[in-house]
């Protein structure tokens, strides 16, 4: 093989940069005491250069006469001496953490780790072997992609509503599509064409970063399905690819757009895929453990507040430039709209403790790309002190897991949920409405990747997770579920009649509930995973969504509820409701009523025994004449036996029309007037309209 030539290069920017004569390589380790760059060739055979200069901790060097599509990867020299924190080992070979393509995945095997398993001082001895035949190649990218007219879609969040889904689980179900369970897959006509017409406005895609298949589950012949093991954080996951380009995965964000719906991806910047002082060395760990990650005080260990084995130290200014760097990169050059970021309570974390002015939060506040796009906080992680819902501030939304659980509790029946499921409906103000933060601030779900669908949700008592080789062990205990009389699949007419009720009931309260609505990727269809809560290992059809069985009433339910919240702006607006009147008429802006029409008093809050709840809406007290709207919209959530309920009282010239019940299929619109009558179980929703003749001339 020719020599390379190496010169001196940048320490700008980090990665491997491609100039149109050659590479610029930069690459981060405060510790390292000699980083060498590793080049192969179209045979595979590798050839090892010094990055020649050091600039502060940054080790660059530049190579004439390299093209796109070289592979690469490092070895760093330094200390092997894991109780001072130091993991590194020359003999593996690692990816650039600023790699935009890698090859594949690694292959677990024993070489991939820096110790010598079996052996009696575990991590304290140190393996020799090469670890490069196990390990993918970091490739340079070509950095030009046409996107012609494509430019972000900036919809407020007054207007969207999120479809949560796993690029494979969508897909791979549909034999009509080419490519099943890719980028390209991903944005296929028939799958634009079912997110179009069910109404949803952004897709939110679990891990698009490259992730690997953690060893326990390699030794089960399991994947690491949902990919929450991340160690690539500019490069889109290669399973996911089909020519292995990552303009496959531009291609898809450009088909979105054309759609008119925004791309959000889950991000894991909490933790890496190198796991607790037992785990493989595949980029951060051999490059500069102890800069990356919290150590304990035992530097041997790892600060564990992800329950992963590691998180990253987000004090230092590298690591934090590394998660800047990435986002930007995935707006910028990508052209994704948004990111919701779990576990993000780790990310706060300043000396161990959250501090939601910590400095990831200052820096995204400030930077003027990120503070652009839709930013959402799975807000909890496992350390102490680590459930911060509401704890945020704007730009910022948030799961909100109390919404998911007052609403299951309310719809199965459970006793004293009526002021619980008030504050949900309302957007939580308790926990959202400070530091000016909007209503839309509550992201609200009944269901999501972890945890039961929302078919699961009404056909399961208990989890099902036989599947995962835990003897049912893993997966949460606290479903807040209800099979409705049997547990699983049935073909009795009575329980799947109940089951379809309260699934309509359950997402009629997420689409009529001031926030921002969240739809599991097949809630929508009656997909069922057979009770497993915990799919994140399952790529196989217990994970995948079920296309065949699909259930077209409930399919239509959904679509007329999306369509309803879209046609009635007070369902879903940027200020919170406080029961304030409004200074153009003197009408409260929210208003909770009683079956029989008065007033909800406290013994009406505090009886364990009530299951009917009405809240008649207006635009919110505070609305700028350019912004509000008139009209009313009245909305009956009953869990109790039918009930005849009094509406509102109207002006002269308007009337409350029944536009939505989930007790009845197809689309009604008919008024009502004096009192409506409420099947048992079911949500009802009225708006007043100031035409009391309906579109066939009815009165």
């Amino acid at each position: 093989m020719a020599p390379y030539k190496m010169t001196a290069g940048h320490p700008t920017p980090l990665g491997a940069t491609f100039d149109g004569a050659g590479v610029n390589f930069a690459l981060f380790s405060r510790n390292a005491e000699r980083v060498v760059l590793c080049l192969f060739d179209a045979k595979g055979r590798e050839s090892r250069i010094d990055l020649p200069e050091r600039d502060g901790h940054v080790w660059h060097g530049y190579v004439p006469g390299l093209r796109p599509g070289q592979k690469y990867g490092y070895r760093v020299h330094g200390p092997y001496n894991p109780q001072e924190g130091h993991r590194f080992n020359p003999n593996k070979l690692l990816i650039d953490p600023y790699a935009k393509r890698l090859t594949g995945k690694p292959v677990m095997h024993d070489a991939l780790f820096g110790y010598r398993a079996g052996h009696a001082d575990a991590d304290l001895s140190f393996d020799r072997r090469d670890s490069a035949p196990y390990m993918p190649r970091s490739v340079v990218i070509d950095p030009s992609f046409t996107w012609g007219e494509d430019r972000p879609i900036r919809r407020p969040l007054t207007e969207t509503v999120i479809y949560e889904a796993h690029v494979k689980g969508l897909t791979a179900g549909r034999p009509d599509i080419p490519d099943r369970g890719t980028w390209l897959a991903m944005a296929s006509d028939p799958i634009l064409e079912h997110l179009n017409n069910l109404g949803v406005t952004a897709i939110e895609l679990l891990p698009a970063q490259a992730f690997v298949d953690d060893r326990f589950l390699v030794d089960r012949k399991l994947t690491n399905y949902w990919g929450y093991m991340t160690y690539g954080f500019f490069a889109p996951e290669p399973r996911y690819m089909r020519d292995g380009e990552i303009g496959e995965f531009q291609q898809m964000v450009a088909r979105f757009h054309q759609a008119g719906i925004e791309v959000i991806l889950d991000v894991v910047y909490n933790h890496t895929a190198e796991g607790n002082e037992m785990g493989p060395t595949l980029s951060f760990r051999g490059l500069d453990n102890a800069a990356y990650y919290r150590l304990a005080d035992d530097r041997r260990y790892y600060i564990n507040d992800a329950g992963t084995g590691n998180v990253l130290n987000m004090d230092s200014p590298f690591t934090l430039r590394l998660v800047m760097d990435s986002l930007r990169y995935w707006v910028e050059v990508m052209h994704v709209d948004g990111f919701r970021f779990d576990l993000c309570s780790v990310l706060g974390r300043t000396r161990g403790v959250f501090d939601r002015d910590g400095p990831f939060f200052r820096a995204i506040r400030q930077d003027p790309v990120l503070n652009r796009v839709k930013l959402i906080a799975e807000p909890w992680d496992i350390g102490p002190g680590g459930y911060q819902l509401g704890a945020y501030t704007a730009p910022f939304g948030e799961w909100n897991d109390r919404f998911r659980d007052t609403v299951r509790s309310f719809w199965k029946g459970d006793a004293g949920q009526i002021g619980r499921l008030a504050k949900r409906i309302a957007g939580s103000s308790a926990r959202f409405d400070h530091d000016g933060r909007p209503a839309t601030s509550s992201v609200n779900f009944v269901a999501a990747h972890d945890g039961f669908t929302l078919m699961d949700t009404v056909s399961y008592n208990d989890k099902h997770n036989e599947a995962n080789g835990e003897e049912n062990r893993d997966g949460h205990n606290h479903n807040l579920s209800d099979n409705c009389g049997v547990e699983g699949a049935t073909d009795d007419p009575a329980i799947l009649a109940r089951r379809n009720r309260r699934r309509r009931n359950l997402m009629a309260t997420v689409l009529l509930s001031q926030g921002t609505p969240m739809i599991l990727a097949g809630d929508e269809l009656g997909n069922s995973q057979g009770g497993n809560n915990n799919a994140y290992c399952q790529d196989n059809p217990i994970g995948w969504v079920d296309w065949e069985s699909a259930d077209p009433d409930f399919l239509d339910f959904c679509r007329r509820l999306i369509a309803f919240r879209k046609a009635n702006p007070i369902l879903r607006q940027k200020r919170f409701l406080h029961s304030q009147p409004r200074e153009q008429d003197g009408l409260p802006d929210l208003f909770w009523r009683r079956a029989d029409g008065e007033p909800m008093h406290a013994d009406d809050w505090n009886n364990p025994e009530l299951r009917l709840l009405a809240a008649e809406m207006r635009m919110a007290s505070g609305t700028p004449d350019y912004a509000a709207l008139p009209g009313a919209v009245f909305v009956v959530f009953n869990a109790g036996p039918a009930a005849e309920v009094h509406l509102p009282e109207t002006a002269k010239g308007a009337v409350w029309r029944r536009q939505l019940d989930s007790a009845r299929d197809g689309a009604i619109d008919e008024p009502a007037a004096g009192a409506a009558m409420i099947e048992a179980d079911s949500t009802v929703a009225f708006v007043l309209s100031q035409n009391s003749t309906s579109p066939e001339g009815e009165e």
